[in-house]
């Protein structure tokens, strides 16, 4: 593209030579702007508009290698990396009950955390449980120590529906971001202050990163950590406890999570002792809606009878060894099971439903814990011998 004396036109020159070879017939614009017929004043236009209008109609294929290493450094109009974007999780939709499995809260609130450092062999979130979800197949879960949870909530000024820490057996290490008050109740263990001991069951009050060291179980299984504020964590269908048979609500603790606190309000005067009398290993027991599977001769050999604690045993059930129990022959239709249901398997040997128990059972429940006696049964250790009576 020259004129007769071997020179460009005014409107191409400084283009680089690849770009005229793509469209020979591409006319672009002269670089002298000149205002269309009825256009604004100070709104430049160019003859050649047209031009580049109709060219952009047809799609260019093929451009020389190094032309397109050029161009593709200025292309601002990159594609983005395919896949889906992160959203944040909105709030549930009116009638939708939530989430299902809760999170491990991962950073500080505006009130402070509390960081878990060791866990334990299982230490879960517990309160009073979810009720009203059996017929959707969803069990209750809650502290398994109804009691030790509720008093270590009092020693620390908690509310009856705060969140607190279940240990199992091993205890839990915990490191608080700001200075809190803490209480240990449920199973005698050792509580340490970094390195200094506290008291068992009666409120502490420690510094922020110090660590707080909930020893093993020596008498009992299950301990209790109530924290001044509760535990913010989300809750799960109206609950901040953890389902162990289908993991309903936040996951079990592991080291590293951070546990955000609540609001706290006035600390309720001590009380001047805390007085936790032991418990005669004795459960006492009321028939069930399925007696008549046991006749005269079972009844008589269950009441009085003395078991022992099977190696098994969780927050599902607590499974009994002892005296086999003959029951009628058959198999039942699934049905509802509550808190503390005595179910008798073929084997014969009993087992007490606790608070993550199945909705529903194929195996007759011949009898029910009475509820004053369902907190011992939190802290039966494997082996230890309990003696069944019929009331």
């Amino acid at each position: 593209m020259h004129d007769g004396r071997g020179r460009r036109p005014p409107h191409v020159a400084g283009v680089h030579l690849d770009v005229l070879r793509v469209r020979p017939r591409l006319r672009l614009p002269h670089r002298t702007a000149r205002r269309a017929r009825g256009a604004p004043a100070g709104v430049a236009t160019s003859p050649g508009g047209a031009g580049i209008r109709r060219a952009r109609r047809h799609l260019v294929r093929r451009l020389p290698d190094r032309l397109t290493r050029r161009v593709a450094a200025d292309r601002h109009h990159r594609r983005r990396p395919v896949g889906r974007r992160p959203r944040r999780a909105g709030a549930p939709g009116p009638g939708h009950p939530g989430a299902v499995r809760g999170a491990a809260v991962t950073a500080d609130g505006p009130l402070g955390a509390v960081e878990v450092v060791d866990a334990g062999p299982l230490s879960t979130l517990q309160d009073r449980g979810r009720q009203g979800w059996a017929h959707l197949g969803v069990p209750r879960a809650g502290a398994l120590d109804r009691g030790a949870a509720a008093l270590a909530r009092r020693l620390v000024g908690g509310g009856p529906d705060d969140a607190v820490i279940e240990t199992t057996v091993g205890g839990v290490v915990l490191r608080p971001h700001r200075a809190v008050t803490l209480a240990v109740t449920g199973a005698t263990c050792a509580v340490r202050v970094d390195g200094r001991a506290v008291a068992h069951g009666a409120p502490a009050t420690v510094p922020a990163g110090a660590l707080v060291s909930v020893g093993p179980a020596v008498t009992g299984v299950r301990s209790y950590v109530a924290l001044a504020g509760g535990i913010a964590v989300a809750p799960v269908l109206g609950s901040r406890s953890t389902d162990t048979l289908a993991w309903v609500g936040p996951p079990r603790l592991a080291a590293g999570d951070l546990l955000v606190l609540g609001p706290t309000g006035q600390l309720p005067e001590p009380p001047p002792a805390v007085v936790v009398r032991p418990r005669e290993p004795v459960l006492r027991l009321r028939r069930g809606p399925r007696a008549d599977w046991l006749d005269r001769t079972g009844w008589s050999r269950l009441d009085g009878a003395s078991y022992a604690v099977a190696p098994d045993s969780d927050r599902i059930g607590l499974r009994l060894t002892g005296p086999r129990l003959e029951r009628r022959s058959g198999e039942l239709a699934s049905e509802g099971i509550v808190l503390g249901a005595v179910q008798l398997p073929p084997s014969g040997q009993p087992v007490v439903f606790l608070a993550d128990h199945p909705t529903t059972g194929g195996y007759p429940v011949v009898a029910v814990v009475e509820d004053d006696d369902l907190d011992l049964c939190a802290q039966l250790r494997p082996g230890d011998e309990v003696l069944l009576r019929l009331v």
